[in-house]
Protein backbone atom coordinates (compact mmCIF):
# COMPACT_ATOMS: atom_id res chain seq x y z
CA UNK A 1 0.00 0.00 0.00
CA UNK A 2 1.02 3.36 -1.09
CA UNK A 3 1.66 6.02 1.88
CA UNK A 4 0.83 9.74 1.21
CA UNK A 5 3.35 11.96 2.24
CA UNK A 6 2.86 13.91 4.92
CA UNK A 7 4.24 17.27 6.37
CA UNK A 8 6.56 15.71 8.88
CA UNK A 9 8.14 13.75 5.47
CA UNK A 10 9.23 17.20 4.62
CA UNK A 11 12.31 17.72 6.95
CA UNK A 12 15.55 19.87 5.63
CA UNK A 13 17.51 16.49 5.00
CA UNK A 14 14.65 15.07 2.85
CA UNK A 15 14.73 18.68 1.15
CA UNK A 16 18.65 18.68 0.64
CA UNK A 17 18.21 15.12 -0.77
CA UNK A 18 15.70 16.21 -3.41
CA UNK A 19 17.61 19.10 -4.13
CA UNK A 20 20.37 17.01 -4.60
CA UNK A 21 18.82 14.39 -6.72
CA UNK A 22 17.28 16.85 -8.77
CA UNK A 23 20.44 18.97 -9.57
CA UNK A 24 22.30 15.59 -10.40
CA UNK A 25 19.42 15.00 -13.11
CA UNK A 26 20.05 18.22 -14.17
CA UNK A 27 24.06 17.97 -14.40
CA UNK A 28 23.19 14.20 -16.34
CA UNK A 29 20.81 16.24 -18.87
CA UNK A 30 23.07 18.72 -20.02
CA UNK A 31 26.51 18.51 -22.13
CA UNK A 32 29.41 19.20 -20.01
CA UNK A 33 26.86 19.31 -17.06
CA UNK A 34 29.49 17.71 -14.44
CA UNK A 35 32.26 21.04 -15.87
CA UNK A 36 29.51 23.89 -15.52
CA UNK A 37 28.60 22.50 -11.95
CA UNK A 38 31.57 21.16 -10.64
CA UNK A 39 34.28 22.79 -9.01
CA UNK A 40 36.81 23.14 -11.51
CA UNK A 41 39.58 25.61 -13.20
CA UNK A 42 36.28 27.69 -14.91
CA UNK A 43 35.55 28.96 -11.54
CA UNK A 44 39.03 31.01 -11.69
CA UNK A 45 39.21 31.45 -15.50
CA UNK A 46 36.03 31.67 -16.70
CA UNK A 47 34.49 33.67 -13.32
CA UNK A 48 32.11 30.49 -12.78
CA UNK A 49 31.20 32.18 -9.33
CA UNK A 50 28.29 29.61 -8.56
CA UNK A 51 30.76 26.61 -8.70
CA UNK A 52 31.84 26.24 -4.70
CA UNK A 53 27.98 25.60 -3.96
CA UNK A 54 26.82 23.59 -6.95
CA UNK A 55 29.92 21.34 -6.97
CA UNK A 56 27.91 19.93 -3.58
CA UNK A 57 24.90 18.75 -5.62
CA UNK A 58 27.05 17.48 -8.38
CA UNK A 59 28.68 13.92 -8.09
CA UNK A 60 30.28 11.52 -10.33
CA UNK A 61 27.84 8.90 -10.41
CA UNK A 62 24.74 7.30 -9.21
CA UNK A 63 26.87 5.05 -6.64
CA UNK A 64 28.32 8.44 -5.63
CA UNK A 65 24.98 10.02 -5.54
CA UNK A 66 23.56 7.18 -3.31
CA UNK A 67 26.78 6.32 -1.17
CA UNK A 68 26.41 10.23 -0.07
CA UNK A 69 22.32 10.48 0.54
CA UNK A 70 22.27 7.49 2.20
CA UNK A 71 25.24 9.15 4.92
CA UNK A 72 22.80 11.92 4.43
CA UNK A 73 19.89 11.13 5.28
CA UNK A 74 21.43 9.29 8.58
CA UNK A 75 23.48 12.03 9.88
CA UNK A 76 21.39 14.97 8.99
CA UNK A 77 18.34 13.74 10.44
CA UNK A 78 20.34 13.15 13.99
CA UNK A 79 21.22 17.05 13.80
CA UNK A 80 18.20 18.07 12.51
CA UNK A 81 16.23 16.51 15.10
CA UNK A 82 18.66 17.20 17.99
CA UNK A 83 19.58 20.91 16.69
CA UNK A 84 17.11 21.61 14.45
CA UNK A 85 16.70 22.25 10.72
CA UNK A 86 17.84 25.86 10.69
CA UNK A 87 21.03 24.47 12.57
CA UNK A 88 21.36 21.88 9.73
CA UNK A 89 21.07 23.39 6.78
CA UNK A 90 23.41 26.52 8.02
CA UNK A 91 26.24 24.11 8.84
CA UNK A 92 25.84 21.74 5.83
CA UNK A 93 25.85 24.99 3.36
CA UNK A 94 28.53 27.23 5.38
CA UNK A 95 30.49 24.43 5.78
CA UNK A 96 30.22 22.51 2.31
CA UNK A 97 30.92 25.98 0.29
CA UNK A 98 34.21 26.33 2.62
CA UNK A 99 35.18 22.70 2.27
CA UNK A 100 34.38 23.00 -1.85
CA UNK A 101 36.87 26.09 -1.86
CA UNK A 102 39.50 24.89 0.08
CA UNK A 103 39.51 21.75 -1.50
CA UNK A 104 40.29 23.48 -4.48
CA UNK A 105 42.55 26.07 -3.15
CA UNK A 106 44.64 22.66 -1.86
CA UNK A 107 44.35 20.80 -5.51
CA UNK A 108 44.41 23.78 -7.72
CA UNK A 109 48.10 24.20 -7.60
CA UNK A 110 48.67 20.30 -7.46
CA UNK A 111 46.74 19.55 -10.50
CA UNK A 112 44.60 22.79 -12.36
CA UNK A 113 42.27 20.26 -14.26
CA UNK A 114 40.76 18.52 -11.40
CA UNK A 115 36.66 18.77 -11.07
CA UNK A 116 35.59 18.38 -7.73
CA UNK A 117 32.38 17.34 -7.32
CA UNK A 118 30.04 15.46 -4.25
CA UNK A 119 28.61 16.43 -1.02
CA UNK A 120 30.77 14.58 0.42
CA UNK A 121 32.86 18.19 2.34
CA UNK A 122 29.55 18.71 3.72
CA UNK A 123 28.83 15.39 5.22
CA UNK A 124 32.15 14.84 6.35
CA UNK A 125 31.44 18.14 7.82
CA UNK A 126 28.23 17.00 9.55
CA UNK A 127 30.33 13.79 10.85
CA UNK A 128 32.69 16.13 12.68
CA UNK A 129 29.95 18.22 14.05
CA UNK A 130 28.34 15.39 15.52
CA UNK A 131 32.06 13.89 16.53
CA UNK A 132 32.81 17.08 18.74
CA UNK A 133 29.26 16.32 20.85
CA UNK A 134 29.45 13.12 20.52
CA UNK A 135 32.74 12.50 22.58
CA UNK A 136 31.93 8.55 22.70
CA UNK A 137 31.35 8.12 18.90
CA UNK A 138 34.31 10.66 18.47
CA UNK A 139 36.74 7.69 17.64
CA UNK A 140 34.58 5.88 15.51
CA UNK A 141 33.67 8.49 13.51
CA UNK A 142 37.63 9.68 12.67
CA UNK A 143 38.02 5.51 11.75
CA UNK A 144 34.99 5.68 9.26
CA UNK A 145 36.64 9.18 7.76
CA UNK A 146 39.95 7.62 7.48
CA UNK A 147 38.61 4.46 5.93
CA UNK A 148 36.25 6.18 3.34
CA UNK A 149 39.41 8.37 2.82
CA UNK A 150 41.95 5.50 2.04
CA UNK A 151 40.53 2.78 1.26
CA UNK A 152 38.78 4.34 -2.25
CA UNK A 153 42.72 5.15 -3.12
CA UNK A 154 44.09 1.57 -2.26
CA UNK A 155 42.34 0.60 -4.99
CA UNK A 156 42.45 3.28 -7.55
CA UNK A 157 39.15 5.40 -7.12
CA UNK A 158 39.89 8.69 -7.73
CA UNK A 159 38.77 10.11 -4.80
CA UNK A 160 38.77 13.96 -2.97
CA UNK A 161 40.54 12.38 0.13
CA UNK A 162 41.44 15.90 1.55
CA UNK A 163 37.78 17.37 1.58
CA UNK A 164 36.64 14.67 3.41
CA UNK A 165 39.80 15.47 6.08
CA UNK A 166 38.69 19.18 4.97
CA UNK A 167 34.94 18.66 5.30
CA UNK A 168 35.55 16.53 9.18
CA UNK A 169 37.94 19.28 10.50
CA UNK A 170 35.29 22.43 9.46
CA UNK A 171 32.49 20.77 11.40
CA UNK A 172 34.61 20.24 14.28
CA UNK A 173 35.32 23.82 14.28
CA UNK A 174 31.99 24.87 13.60
CA UNK A 175 30.56 23.01 16.39
CA UNK A 176 33.27 24.61 18.76
CA UNK A 177 32.05 28.03 17.56
CA UNK A 178 28.65 27.12 17.32
CA UNK A 179 28.46 25.70 21.40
Amino acid sequence: MLKSISKKDFTATNILIIITILMYIVQINIEKGGLYLGLNMYFTVYDFWWQPLSSMFSHGGIAHLGMNMFVLYQFGNLIERGRGAKELVTLYLVTGILTSILSFAYIYYLDNYVNLVGASGAICALLGYVAFYDKAQRSGIITWVLLISVAPLLIGLPIAWYAHFIGLALGFIYAVIRK
